[in-house]
């Protein structure tokens, strides 16, 4: 990201914090929060400005904006704040006047920015506060909502494993890893490697396409109730998908059995619909799971070999498990069996 974009995001977070007017003050400069290809964000005061990936799909992200800022929602996920108004420099027509997608979305430096209030993000150094019963419990909100109409873009989740794919395919041409989790990617369904819908039994559900840890917040922070964010993948779609991060986890030896069904007892308590009430979640969750064991190894390799190193031990977990995919039974891999 070029220290413009960075410069121009914590401006326009800096201004829409001080609103209505701008002032002279003393508060610290705008700080980067994150800085990565799908989207750069920058905290000014109470105010985060986020930069989104090149080539956003803006109509179906303004339509994405309008969802989180249903007040139906308010307690799921964290709602966008209107820009900025911005005097006009000289009289306009309404036909010179140009079009406005949403009035929680602009652009700067040709990329597609939004505002969002600023949340106190899950502790990485305290993970026994980890909130998986709330994460729960929110995604079985957000799967239970009708949806809205106009309908909303299909879920992102299938389409961002392909780029992962994609990213590690580019970044280890001839590893032998590289090979082992395109196996396992082979072994998938077409609709989960985003190549066909899914079935449509399944595809009906109010989805948030890229569920983990780092997509929650409370707000108002420190202490307020914990809200999803991130709508960029959001849509219709397979809710399994958003339960499939953490059973991958589970199933790799990431995500202790104990910490696990309690994620599951929540999902469930709350009348999550991608689960049956009862027995093994296993069979619902299996295609989604796998699908996120290959996105998570290949994006380990990916980031591995920019940074010039081995993958690490977690990373290393996440190989093997999708070395255990590729060995699957054909009516297994492809979630068939009867």
């Amino acid at each position: 990201m070029t220290t413009a974009v960075v410069r121009a995001l914590g401006a326009l977070a800096h201004e829409a914090a001080h609103a209505p007017a701008p002032a002279g003050c003393d508060c610290p400069p705008p700080v980067v929060l994150a800085d990565r290809p799908d989207g750069t964000v920058v905290r000014s005061g109470a105010v985060v400005a986020k930069a989104h990936a090149p080539g956003t799909d803006t109509v179906a992200l303004a339509a994405r904006l309008r969802l989180s800022a249903v007040p139906a929602l308010a307690d799921v996920l964290l709602a966008p704040m209107p820009l900025p108004a911005q005097p006009p420099t000289a009289p306009v027509t309404a036909a010179e006047r140009p079009a406005q997608p949403s009035p929680y979305l602009t652009e700067l430096q040709g990329r597609p920015v939004t505002l969002w209030p600023h949340g106190e993000p899950v502790d990485p150094g305290d993970p026994d506060a980890a909130p998986w019963e709330e994460a729960a419990v929110l995604l079985a909100r957000l799967h239970s909502t009708a949806l809205p109409a106009p309908a909303l873009p299909v879920m992102r989740g299938p389409a961002k494993a392909a780029l992962a794919v994609d990213r590690m395919r580019a970044a280890r041409p001839g590893d032998p890893s590289t090979g082992t989790v395109l196996a396992a990617w082979q072994r998938l369904p077409g609709w989960a490697r985003g190549e066909t819908t899914a079935p449509a039994d399944r595809a009906r559900f109010l989805c948030h396409g890229d569920l983990h840890l780092g997509q929650l917040v409370r707000h108002p922070a420190p202490h307020g109730h914990w809200l999803l964010i991130d709508v960029d993948d959001v849509g219709i779609g397979d809710a399994t998908w958003d339960l499939a991060r953490p059973a991958a986890w589970y199933a790799a030896g990431l995500l202790p059995l104990d910490i696990w069904f309690r994620f599951v007892d929540a999902y469930r308590a709350a009348g999550g619909p991608a689960l049956s009430a009862g027995g093994d979640p296993w069979p619902e969750l299996d295609v989604a799971a796998r699908a996120l064991t290959v996105q998570t190894a290949a994006l380990a390799l990916a980031k591995s070999a920019a940074e010039d190193r081995d993958p690490d031990e977690v990373e290393q977990m996440m190989i093997e498990s999708c070395a255990r995919i590729a060995t699957l039974p054909p009516e297994l891999a492809t979630g068939n069996a009867s």
